[in-house]
């Protein structure tokens, strides 16, 4: 049986889980420069995933002068393929603030899918964030 759990961080002892996630998958895994993946921390509301009570995905949103930007999707290799990027996903949407119009992301391309299931949709053209093809995508 696999037992989700969702949780708002609001101590440093999960921040720094969520910091982990985030270092194994964007800096070790995708090769992604440690000085880009260190931003808005501080302007951000961040989210751990757990499954079966192991910290294994994490992302958060931000308010930006556009809307609000869901950002830093993670889950670690080893719990992929087991809906924990859905489970994501569907929570911190469900987290947002009331006055969340105008939400939006940017999908490395792999993942786009995951996105779509959401109610995202692919604006623009294709760009390089990070060494790696993304699409802005906003939820319609």
């Amino acid at each position: 049986m696999c037992d989700k759990k969702f949780i708002q961080v609001t101590n440093d002892v999960d921040l720094e889980k969520v910091f982990e996630i985030r270092k194994k998958v964007f800096v070790e895994e995708q090769n992604c420069p440690p000085e880009l993946e260190w931003e808005n921390e501080d302007v951000s509301t961040h989210f751990l995933a757990f499954l079966n009570d192991i910290p294994c995905g994490a992302c958060r949103w931000r308010k930006t002068e556009l809307g609000y930007k869901l950002e830093r999707f993670a889950v670690l290799k080893e719990f992929r393929a087991k809906g924990v990027g859905q489970f994501l996903v569907s929570n911190i949407l469900a987290h947002l603030p009331k006055d969340a119009n105008y939400i939006y992301l940017h999908a490395q391309t792999e993942v786009m899918p995951l996105y779509q299931k959401n109610g995202f949709e692919a604006v623009g053209t294709q760009f390089e964030e990070a060494g790696i093809q993304h699409y802005k995508m906003v939820k319609k």
